[in-house]
């Protein structure tokens, strides 16, 4: 819980799985244990390495490398096509074994956690040692291949930013005698949450440093901030509360986004299917949300990287429904194709197609009008996807669906963590 008043005490442990996806496939599959592995969501030779494990970091290999580069730098790298559900089953279980500890865990993503001891003080009078147990109950409980490291400190920032600071399988803790010390070590795009364009923004008000940062008073970094976004600074790096324990309630938005491979764009036809398919995937998640979208936006990104599309348009009624998204979205690509007499949008050029959505209404709030038949459809739609929770996905599919192959691969990002929750 988020709360302003002074707290020195090392309460709260930030849990970082260590090359999760990776570590993932090495705990299931013993041949790949200690060798350089690279998860990729495609395996040819321009695939994309999502999530390399510590044998191929150590090796060069890196987040976002072309996996022809990565083999040039480590040739007995071992490519492994990404298993989302497999991913998905090592958090819930990694999630059980830390509420083990407390009831206060609040997951961060699927490969990282707090958990916060702060309620429970009497119970663990030693943080560090509990740290030391959780890593030793996620080897025995969740997998004897999984490795995280452990950051502990008073707020959940800090705790952090310890957790960055000895990867694999660290132990790192801030308190106020030690944060000095390791703030003089480390620059400003070293805290989270700092970019290189707040760093600059920073050192333009002659802040260049994490101590410097730290001891600017509340005053002027307001004013470098231009919000209370730096008194929140203060308060994170001076002990002075916890900034950063609210669970997110609901979504502020929601994006489906595909990485293409060749095959993906040798025709019009796949990446339109594909198109249509990140369409009904945020249509399934409005749905669960019970929530209906004002504005929606598409991205194509191209290996020209100098050039890319978007497009941003807002509904006059909210709308839920993934196909109706992909016909509006559809006709304004068309329309610009038209007017720039270029080719069309979706193109054999194109690297990543991403679309958004956002301005959500919740469904109670929808109006109907008493003729167009809204009102029916939508209960239709919501009992099409009743009907595929309770006897599964594939039991129930529209015509616009069946193809001899699924529209879209099973994926999941690091970031993506409510509705694996839910």
């Amino acid at each position: 819980m988020n709360h302003a008043h002074p707290h020195t005490e090392p309460t709260v442990l930030f849990v970082d799985m260590n090359s999760f996806f990776a570590s993932c496939e090495q705990q299931v599959n013993y041949w790949l244990r200690g060798r350089p592995v690279a998860v990729c969501v495609y395996t040819g030779k321009s695939g994309c390495v999502i999530a390399p494990s510590i044998e191929a970091k150590e090796r060069g290999v890196r987040l976002g490398m072309r996996l022809d580069e990565a083999m040039r730098i480590c040739p007995d790298l071992v490519p492994v096509e990404t298993t989302p559900a497999r991913y998905r089953h090592f958090h819930l279980k990694i999630m059980d074994v830390l509420r083990g500890y407390s009831p206060d865990v609040i997951p961060r993503s699927i490969d990282e956690a707090v958990v916060d001891l702060t309620r429970h003080r009497l119970m663990y009078k030693d943080t560090v040692a509990v740290a030391r147990q959780i890593k030793v109950s996620i080897k025995k409980e969740a997998g004897d291949w999984l490795r995280c490291s452990i950051g502990v400190a008073p707020n959940a920032f800090l705790a952090k930013l310890a957790s960055n600071l000895q990867k694999p399988d660290g132990l790192t803790v801030i308190i106020p005698d030690t944060i000095d010390d390791i703030l003089s070590h480390l620059t400003l795009t070293d805290l989270p949450g700092i970019a290189s364009r707040m760093a600059l923004r920073l050192q333009q008000g002659g802040i260049m440093t994490p101590l410097q940062l730290r001891y600017a008073s509340p005053e002027k970094l307001r004013l470098v901030f231009k919000s209370l976004v730096g008194l929140q600074w203060h308060y994170r790096l001076n002990f002075g509360g916890e900034m950063d324990l609210r669970e997110q309630i609901g979504y502020k938005s929601m994006q489906a986004m595909r990485t293409l491979s060749t095959r993906q764009r040798a025709s019009f036809e796949s990446l339109d299917a594909i198109f249509m398919g990140l369409c009904l995937k945020l249509e399934g998640r409005m749905v669960k949300q019970q929530v209906y979208c004002r504005v929606a936006v598409f991205t194509a990104r191209y290996y020209d990287l100098s050039y890319q599309y978007e497009t941003q348009l807002r509904f006059p009624t909210p709308v839920q429904d993934g196909i109706e998204l992909y016909q509006v979205l559809s006709q304004r690509m068309e329309q610009f194709a038209r007017q720039q007499a270029c080719e069309p949008v979706l193109n054999g050029k194109m690297r990543r197609i991403s679309v958004g959505v956002n301005d959500f209404v919740p469904a109670e709030m929808i109006q109907y009008h008493l003729f167009d038949g809204q009102q029916r459809r939508d209960k239709l739609r919501k009992v099409f996807y009743e009907i595929k929770e309770e006897f599964g996905k594939d039991k129930i599919v529209r015509a616009t669906e069946l193809r001899s192959e699924p529209l879209l691969r099973d994926v999941i990002g690091f970031g993506s963590i409510r509705d694996i929750e839910e």
